[in-house]
């Protein structure tokens, strides 16, 4: 079946997570995409291998699961004869995607100006920690380091005076590939729109910008209320006294009885229904009011303590089963792991894995991409490719000769950016 993007064609000249990410999307979504790689090592997550990951060659499972379906060229852009090729080849694409410090790329010719005089009708996406202005600009990022910065860091945690706590994954790497995609895909679909030589965008995402966005809701209560957004732990962002995590005698619980209607059920699976008539406990003008809203705890510690007594005796595994059949959401809490196994084993979740299949038969699993098509392809099952693997086809492409191939190929290993 046909691809939305297909007939699309990528330069990337991204590496690590944030632009390889967003070039994943759009090859898995039917594009092109040519990725531009140092010779020596090439993307440094092809280094990126565990301890007992010992056959991987240069396409160990992390670099595989995020540039599964593209096409590599091995070429050193610091050399004219390699400026030069990136360049050539800029020339036939729609998308042109990097994520160096600003100013890198445009010291060989490869910055958005250099690119638009010889394709002016380009989608050129630069991704970066701090974006293209600004004194920051030019400083490296790294994913904690924005954590840290924005304050995701001071939102997460309990308490005032606790210890600044990190997300424990490259979330902000991963939420600005995905706005790179987003942004490219709008872009691309403008192109459609426009007469010849206006169909370019330059889009300038950026690493601070997909925190906010992360943090959306909170950033924007600041931005109008100048409200600083409170630590609260593993509790939910409603602040309802029941959305919470709890200790239970097999592990930890987390519920969510937002409303006072499943607040009331909630209660009446542990017990405490004396709790909906208790003005100590609940706001009670606002929990009884005709539509409601959010419950509202006049007394938290009180209420907290009541449901962390009533569900340290009892199963999460038992109360799971029992507050969502009710209709309160809950879940025991989980390791990653845990939770893929068991739903790869069960009929609980129609998760839609997607397997690449790399040189020498290995295959590398990931949960796919987040959301499936009904009428469309399924993502490409191609694995990521080894570096420089394309050299002589896209080499030839651009009219190199044999000799000129070979010599090219020959360096692949012999020098790096």
């Amino acid at each position: 079946m046909a691809k939305p993007l297909e007939g699309v064609r990528v330069l990337d000249m991204s590496h690590v997570i944030a632009g390889p990410l967003a070039s994943l999307y759009l090859a898995q979504l039917g594009a092109e995409v040519i990725k531009i790689e140092a010779p020596l090592g090439g993307d440094v997550m092809r280094s990126s291998k565990g301890a007992a990951l010992t056959d991987e060659g240069d396409t160990p499972a992390g670099f595989a699961a995020l540039n599964a379906g593209k096409l590599s060229l091995a070429v050193d852009i610091r050399t004219p004869e390699g400026a030069d090729t990136v360049r050539a080849l800029a020339r036939t694409v729609d998308v042109f995607i990097e994520n160096f410090r600003p100013g890198v790329v445009a010291k060989y010719g490869l910055g958005y100006d250099a690119i638009r005089e010889i394709n002016p009708d380009v989608v050129y996406c630069s991704i970066s920690g701090y974006g293209q202005e600004g004194e920051w600009s030019r400083r490296g990022a790294y994913d904690h380091v924005v954590q840290a910065l924005t304050g995701m860091m001071m939102m997460s945690g309990d308490g005032d005076d606790a210890p600044p706590v990190k997300v424990g994954f490259p979330v902000v790497d991963v939420a600005v590939g995905m706005l790179g995609a987003l942004s490219i895909v709008a872009a691309v679909h403008r192109r459609s729109r426009e007469p010849e030589g206006q169909r370019g965008q330059y889009i300038d995402a950026s690493m601070v910008q997909a925190s906010l966005m992360l943090m959306y809701p909170n950033a924007s209560s600041f931005l109008t209320h100048r409200t600083e957004p409170k630590r609260v732990g593993n509790r939910g962002y409603t602040g309802s006294p029941t959305a919470d995590t709890y200790r239970c005698a097999d592990g930890w619980l987390a519920t969510a009885a937002n409303t006072p209607a499943q607040f009331r059920k909630l209660v009446a699976v542990i017990g405490l229904e004396a709790l909906c008539s208790d003005d100590r406990a609940l706001d009670l003008a606002s929990f009884n009011a005709p539509g409601g809203g959010f419950v509202i705890a006049r007394d938290l510690p009180y209420v907290q303590q009541c449901f962390q007594d009533a569900f340290a005796t009892r199963s999460a595994a038992d109360m799971e089963v029992q507050l969502n059949a009710v209709g309160v959401p809950a879940a025991r809490v989980r390791k990653l792991g845990e939770f893929l196994d068991e739903v790869q084993a069960g009929n609980g979740i129609a998760l839609r894995t997607t397997s690449y299949r790399q040189q020498g038969g290995a295959k590398v699993r990931t949960p796919g991409l987040g959301f499936s098509y009904r009428f469309d392809g399924a993502p490409s099952t191609t694995g990521a490719p080894s570096l420089g693997q394309d050299n002589p086809a896209l080499l030839a492409e651009l009219g190199f000769g044999p000799d000129a191939i070979r010599s090219m190929r020959g360096e692949i290993g012999a020098a790096a950016y």
